[in-house]
């Protein structure tokens, strides 16, 4: 590998170990870097997360470093691929798209992992809280880093930090959630969901009736997230008022669709909010039944086992139902 890519073997060591990042090196470097990569036959799917790892670093180094500078948190809003390498780091849970590529052993220190040590999990966790304590809520960038730092709080598996999120989180649980779209919506819908990965569904299903439900607007603010938090909006964004466009204009509906049905079984604690954004993109997209065979026949069959195996609301058991005889229909 040293050899095709021009370089020394202390070179790949140190990117394997960890002892010169790839984010250290020059711009016009990595971008050689990742074309090489793909031209040597790399997956190009793996290669496309060096963005959303190098993202997750900048993240836990600024956490975990005291500096002057605005925090990522605060300057874009991150998409699910960097959730995962996040989360990669902070609980040690690998990534589902990389679930299917082996972890070669190699010679060396190099991890099995990017599992940060304990202490420094802690560290993280406890200046994240902070972070989020301290975020500013008259702005929309302090907004939007409040929410995100609140966010990921939650993954913090401790007791005293599970006990401590939840707290923060059901103080922020009346937050709001009017008809039509206000800058509370994002936070509100946040909230809810980490709440219910925290094991309280509750939050989560009041959010889906009081601000999505009969709400073109909210329905439209939910599918404009969803499709950019599964990668169908190919553009990054700086804040969340790119939820407000009730024309779901700037992202790939069949995208969406592959996200969420892919998706479904990976999400315990949301699968309502799968559900009814399911039903909604389909009523908003009803030529999507008919967009693919494969897609639609995998998505009626996680339709079936749903509706067999219980744990869901009444309102997603219909909605479900009405997605499943939609798509039987068009198969």
């Amino acid at each position: 590998m040293a050899e095709s890519l021009r370089v020394d073997l202390a070179t790949v060591q140190g990117w394997e170990s960890g002892r010169r990042p790839v984010a250290n090196m020059r711009a016009v470097d990595l971008l050689g870097l990742r074309r090489r990569l793909a031209a040597l036959g790399a997956d190009a799917a793996v290669v496309t997360l060096l963005d959303a790892a190098m993202d997750a670093d900048r993240i836990i180094c600024a956490t975990l470093t005291s500096t002057d500078a605005p925090h990522p948190l605060a300057e874009w809003v991150h998409t699910r691929s960097t959730a995962h390498m996040l989360a990669w780091a902070l609980t040690g849970t690998r990534p589902p798209s990389l679930s299917g590529i082996p972890s070669p052993r190699r010679r060396g220190p190099a991890a099995d992992s990017p599992l940060l040590p304990a202490p420094d999990r802690s560290a993280f966790f406890e200046r994240l809280r902070a972070t989020a304590e301290a975020a500013p809520r008259n702005d929309v960038q302090g907004v939007l880093l409040h929410r995100q730092a609140l966010y990921l709080t939650s993954y913090d598996n401790s007791s005293e930090a599970a006990a401590w999120t939840a707290q923060a989180l059901h103080a922020r649980r009346g937050l709001p959630a009017r008809r039509g779209w206000t800058p509370q919506w994002a936070e509100a819908r946040s909230t809810a969901t980490a709440l219910a990965r925290l094991g309280d569904p509750v939050p989560l299903l009041d959010f889906i009736e009081r601000a999505m439900v009969d709400d073109d607007a909210g329905e439209a603010a939910n599918l404009n997230y969803w499709a950019y938090w599964l990668g169908g909006a190919p553009l990054p964004q700086s804040d969340d008022m790119f939820m407000r466009d009730r024309q779901l204009t700037g992202w790939d509906p069949v995208t969406l669709l592959r996200g969420l049905t892919y998706g479904l079984h990976h999400s315990p604690g949301y699968v309502d909010l799968y559900v009814h954004t399911m039903w909604a993109l389909l009523t908003a997209h009803p030529w999507l039944s008919q967009a693919s065979g494969r897609l639609v026949r995998d998505l009626g069959e996680r339709a079936e086992q749903l509706l067999d195996g219980g744990g869901i609301s009444e309102r997603s058991r219909r909605e479900l139902t009405s997605v499943h005889y939609v798509l039987r229909d068009r198969t």
